[in-house]
């Protein structure tokens, strides 16, 4: 079959216009794998609707996390017979697939759902109807959103609960250093400066003082589990931490899937958003699967220094579906937990009423660690403050 003539925009306005869907549901696609997608369209035709959506899909996608979506849009976006006029009205169809509206992934129900300008709809047959449009969040937007899991978010949501997780603060546990300073009050005099003084009076003693040791915020050392099931509250926690805790004078921080990866370097960039970036670029195993108990072995043969004369405060990010060997991740989070301060477990599934550790990883992290905490919404990671503090009284 002969495809309409790209230029009458038959062809290239439904593949535009279903990639700009497909970034309205949070996908990656750029203006060059829209320009594949037409080129992949050209090749296999429009004759079977299967073929049409696999070789989309093979230039369109390239993480595996948004291949379901992209499937749900697929099938949702080109069932429409009059999606050629919506889209060139800018206005992406209220298709009725398969699956129920209130079933369909958050992502997939906002990229579907008809997009608004400042004022009135985009659909010209509706533009004399005037629509009232809030550009900033009401109360009960931001409250229902505090207690949103991040997985339920829709991408538009998600984005702004990130922002707001950037100004969480987290004030971490100090401990006395060995360094100490001149202070009023303190365990040893500050001959030095007793001596000194006395010289100003004549050898009288007028001041004796005193020498206090600094409080330094404890070493952190941060464990961030990339795999597919927990890819967006990864990126949420790492936004989180990222800024919460800049002020650190020592903090590392790795992502574990499949291997270990080193993302302190890029923790050092000021702005959060540039260091996403580079967590990305960085991070080969993104959204595979998790081997925390080889990817701790590896941090015990390579970067042992990191942990800082059992003083560090390690938090382990991830919903403990491991599928190593439960030996080797018994083995490794011991040596772990005898190298640091406190072991603490932060676990999404901790959403779930009821949640039971019953998975082999997971069993072995709550036996192991310290204590387990919650880290789905953002109502968790403003009470971790205090829940971290709770932990490390006991």
């Amino acid at each position: 079959m002969r495809l309409g003539d790209a230029r009458a925009g038959k062809l290239a306005d439904n593949i535009t216009g279903f990639g700009r869907t497909l970034r309205r549901a949070g996908v990656q696609v750029d203006s060059s794998r829209i320009s594949l997608a037409e080129s992949a369209a050209l090749a296999v035709g429009v004759d079977a609707k299967d073929d049409l959506g696999a070789a989309l899909e093979a230039v369109m996608i390239n993480r595996e996390q948004d291949r379901l979506v992209f499937r749900e849009l697929f099938d949702a976006y080109f069932r429409d017979p009059q999606l050629a006029r919506r889209l060139l009205a800018q206005l992406l169809p209220r298709a009725e697939g398969r699956a129920e509206s209130g079933k369909r992934r958050p992502r997939v129900r906002e990229a579907l759902s008809p997009q608004k300008t400042y004022g009135r709809q985009a659909n010209p047959e509706q533009a004399d109807e005037k629509v009232e449009f809030d550009v900033a969040m009401t109360a009960s937007d931001l409250k229902r959103m505090r207690h949103a899991d991040f997985n339920a978010l829709s991408a538009t949501e998600y984005r702004r609960v990130e922002k707001l997780a950037r100004d969480v603060r987290l004030p971490i546990p100090e401990f006395a250093s060995r360094r100490s300073y001149p202070a009023d009050s303190g365990a040893r005099l500050n001959w030095p400066g007793v001596m000194r003084q006395a010289g100003r009076t004549g050898g009288e003693l007028m001041l004796l003082s005193r020498m206090q040791r600094r409080q330094q915020p404890l070493p952190l050392l941060i464990l961030v589990d990339v795999s597919g099931s927990m890819e967006r509250y990864a990126r949420m926690v790492l936004a989180f931490l990222h800024a919460a805790t800049r002020h650190n004078l020592r903090r590392d921080v790795f992502a574990f899937g499949t291997q270990l990866t080193d993302l302190t370097s890029t923790f050092r960039i000021a702005d959060t958003d540039e260091m996403l970036a580079a967590a990305s670029a960085a991070i080969e195993d993104f959204a595979g699967g998790t081997r925390l108990g080889e990817s701790l072995a590896s941090l015990r043969q390579d970067y042992a220094r990191r942990l800082v004369g059992r003083r560090t405060l390690v938090l382990v990010i991830t919903d403990g579906l491991d599928t190593g060997e439960p030996a080797l991740l018994t083995n490794e989070l011991t040596w772990l937990r005898r190298a640091s301060r406190r072991l603490l477990w932060l676990n999404p599934l901790l959403r779930f009423d009821g949640y039971k550790p019953s998975a082999r990883g997971a069993a072995v992290l709550h036996k192991l660690a310290h204590g387990m905490l919650a880290v789905h919404n953002l109502e968790k990671l403003e009470s971790l403050a205090a829940s971290l503090a709770t932990l490390m009284k006991h």
